[in-house]
């Protein structure tokens, strides 16, 4: 079992061995789910005018973004219904977090939820129609693109550069395609290839507060509603060799190959040096 790891708001998260990162920030792994997640999709306030909230949740982990958003709908609305489909491809990660009693802060009927998903993968109540679907999330993901529309989505795979696989133009391709009109998209990487692939794959993007990491976060919507602007030192990220995106066209390299192939694309690249960029600005 992964060995509980306490953050700073008092909540605790696992580190992973396999990519050598924390699932959350050590600031705070709840503080994290409620601010990057529940809050930048707008949850509460969505759930006060809507019968029915539509989430995908992309890299379940151990819930926590599901948890958040689960807690914000029904705090403003208890009488909301969600609907929930969670990708993750390790079942064992969502189980030792409830073994590891990681989820007791959140309310009980949230609890029950995770405990339920971890365990039977599904939960389905008058209030809740939800589905934790096990396997590579850029083969999971296609079925749903096809005809699964969510009021929010909440990308949250390990970094690009520790998984490029679920960072590429064409992962974020499917993603956005699950995508309301209306909705909106959160994740905590202002990674500017990230950024970039979220634009080529037709949405808007913003930026938010950085919920205890060093950088800002991204929404990302198809919607003309105005999104927290990029600073000048965010705009001028894009137009550097940063900016070169993830690609996947097959959707099943590996890694090492996506990486290797961005990176000779860098280097062929008349984007600026990403160094100049940094010497300006940090």
């Amino acid at each position: 079992m992964l060995t509980p790891l306490p953050t700073a708001d008092g909540s605790s998260t696992f580190f992973s061995a396999e990519f050598g990162e924390w699932f959350h920030s050590r600031q705070g792994a709840y503080t994290e789910a409620q601010q990057t997640y529940a809050v930048v999709t707008q949850l509460a306030q969505r759930s006060q005018t809507a019968s029915e909230l539509v989430l995908l949740d992309v890299c379940y982990g151990l819930g926590f973004n599901t948890a958040a958003a689960l807690t914000a709908i029904w705090q403003a609305n208890p009488d909301c219904r969600v609907v929930l489909r969670a990708l993750e491809i390790d079942a064992q990660v969502p189980r030792d977090a409830i073994a590891a009693s990681l989820i007791i802060h959140w309310p009980p009927p949230v609890q029950t939820v995770l405990a339920a998903l971890a365990t039977e993968h599904r939960c389905n109540t008058p209030l809740l129609e939800a589905q934790l679907i096990i396997g590579d999330a850029r083969q999971t993901i296609q079925p749903l693109a096809a005809s699964y529309q969510a009021d929010a989505i909440f990308l949250d795979p390990f970094s690009p550069p520790r998984c490029p696989q679920l960072w590429t133009v064409e992962f974020i391709q499917q993603v956005a395609r699950c995508l309301k009109p209306a909705g909106r998209l959160a994740t905590y990487s202002c990674a500017a290839a990230v950024r970039t692939a979220l634009l080529q794959a037709g949405l808007r993007i913003g930026s938010t507060p950085a919920a205890g990491r060093r950088w800002p976060g991204t929404v990302a919507s198809y919607a003309a509603e105005p999104l927290p602007p990029l600073s000048q030192q965010e705009q001028e990220h894009l137009k550097t060799r940063a900016a070169v995106p993830y690609r996947d066209p097959t959707l099943s390299a590996p890694a090492a190959e996506i990486v290797a192939a961005r990176q000779q694309v860098q280097q062929q690249s008349a984007l600026e040096p990403t160094g100049r960029w940094r010497r300006r600005w940090l």
